[in-house]
């Protein structure tokens, strides 16, 4: 038995690809697959995105783009980080499309010129004069989850300063514009969250019309009674007020279980269990409220475990989460969906 197993629901990725191109109202779908897919694995989503009807595939490094393009030969592919002299070379073989947000713009290369409009990171404060091949005219909203006046203030600034280009894509909206924002869609949105099923607002997905498409298993490795008065895990964390059931599932912060996840929720034989004690590098203990078998499922992720709730209790984000777990076959049996 694996330690755990990773589900990639790929028609979960189609049916949100196609739900944001429903929001986006004729605006192209461009899918953002850096990180591995946000950790679902870049090949089977970009394809699975492709086939729903998104018309290009984004990456944050050229490296990543590469690995892309051995797989999807005729796939649009934009890198949207810096890359440096060598890989403009390999950008120019692969075909790829580059971004940039300096006054050093690559030649003889497709390239979307990228405009801080608040973000306050890579970006040029004016658009350059120039014979460059540029495809795109780009950039990154800061705050569209969480600050609706700021977002509609750099909507406005990149639209007063694109108004007057013809022959190139706009393009402004992430998850978060996209799903709130009309006016930030303009000709493109690069849509990376959503597309998972996972929410930028830190909410049920579903209120977005999203389908989570990463599911996370385990099961109890050992199931042991804990007297009155006894613990589990480093530093006696937890401390039991009485004589207390408890399973250890073999996930830990190595596989992507983050340290700071204690208190957590997950389901045990399909019910709600606490997460206690302190998270180790290979283990994880639960309070039961029985004895169970060993090899008992667990849920970690998914079927009523949202990971928007575990980065609630950790503090963060669940782009963190999602990108943080594991998949290579040392630590995690990984299977993908395709219905």
């Amino acid at each position: 038995m694996h330690r755990s197993e990773l589900t990639v629901d790929l028609g979960a990725v189609r049916r949100n690809a196609k739900r944001l191109l429903t929001v986006l109202d004729g605006a192209e779908l461009w899918a953002v697959v850096k990180a591995d897919g946000y950790g679902h694995g870049a090949v089977d989503v970009g394809a699975a995105a492709l086939g729903a009807g998104a018309t290009a595939l984004c990456t944050a490094t050229v490296p990543e783009a590469l690995a892309l393009r051995r797989e999807l030969p005729t796939a649009r592919l934009i890198v949207l980080g810096p890359a440096s002299g060598r890989e403009v070379q390999h950008a120019r073989d692969a075909r790829l499309e580059l971004t940039a947000a300096t006054r050093e713009i690559p030649e003889d290369v497709p390239v979307h010129l990228k405009l801080d409009t608040g973000m306050g990171r890579w970006g040029l404060s004016e658009l350059p004069d120039g014979r460059v091949h540029v495809a795109g005219v780009m950039t990154h909203l800061a705050s569209a989850d969480c600050d609706a006046a700021f977002t509609r203030w750099q909507v406005d600034r990149f639209r007063e300063a694109t108004d007057g280009l013809s022959g190139v894509t706009r393009h402004a909206a992430n998850s978060a514009g996209a799903l709130r924002y009309p006016e930030a869609r303009f000709d493109a949105a690069r849509c990376g969250l959503a597309l998972y099923g996972l929410s930028p607002f830190g909410e049920d997905p579903s209120v977005d019309g999203l389908e989570p498409a990463l599911r996370w298993d385990s099961h109890l490795a050992l199931v042991k009674r804990i007297p009155a008065g006894g613990s589990t895990g480093y530093g006696r964390t937890w401390i039991a007020a009485r004589d207390t059931w408890i399973g250890i599932v073999p996930v830990g912060y190595a596989d992507g279980f983050r340290r700071d996840l204690t208190g957590a929720t997950v389901r045990v034989a399909d019910e709600p269990r606490p997460v206690i004690g302190t998270i180790s590098m290979d283990a994880f203990a639960v309070e039961l409220d029985r004895e169970l078998p060993v090899g008992t499922p667990v849920v970690l992720v998914g079927h009523g475990v949202p990971l928007e709730a575990h980065a609630r209790v950790a503090g963060t984000i669940s782009y963190e989460l999602a990108c943080g777990i594991d998949s290579s076959p040392e630590r995690a049996r990984r299977t993908v969906l395709h219905g």
